[in-house]
């Protein structure tokens, strides 16, 4: 919930918000910003959520989190990411090509 927060400042601000490297976990609520870009290289983990230090994985907080995904990312983080324990990475070249619509960074 924290990085929700952080996401709404982010988009008030409208300042550029580039993703580079290893964007993982919570870090991936940011890609949808429309002040944000992805960069080319960089790679994007995704796991499903869970209490701190446990496999619990509260309830709402992956319908929460698809509410910031769009396309074939979230369709993939219905069927399968939102349940692993594992973190599952891809390329900024897949996350695009699942959401056409994500920003890249120029190089």
């Amino acid at each position: 919930m924290a990085m929700i927060q952080r996401r709404n400042q982010l988009e008030r601000w409208g300042g550029p918000v580039e993703i580079r490297d290893y964007c993982g976990s919570a870090c991936t609520l940011l890609i949808t910003l429309p002040n944000a870009c992805l960069a080319p290289d960089a790679t994007v983990g995704f796991h499903a959520p869970r209490l701190p230090g446990t496999t619990i994985i509260p309830p709402y907080v992956d319908a929460i989190m698809g509410y910031y995904y769009r396309g074939g990312v979230l369709t993939r983080w219905n069927r399968e990411w939102k349940h692993s324990l594992e973190i599952q990475r891809i390329t900024a070249a897949e996350y695009v090509r699942l959401d056409p619509q994500t920003r890249v960074c120029e190089s």
